[in-house]
């Protein structure tokens, strides 16, 4: 009879796909020259007091 995976396993497992698969897809939005800006590099306007 075989033995089921820990569930540790499973979380470590479906964790490093998950760090294979961004580093994957950040790769290919490196490699694209149309990408848009990043959010973080966006300025945003300070806000304005609220008027009473």
């Amino acid at each position: 009879m075989k033995r089921k995976p820990d569930l540790l396993w499973i979380l470590v497992i479906v964790f490093g796909l998950g760090v294979v698969t961004t580093g994957y897809a950040q790769s290919l939005w490196a490699n694209k020259t149309d990408a848009p800006i990043e959010v973080a590099q966006q300025q945003k306007q300070p806000l304005k007091p609220h008027k009473r």
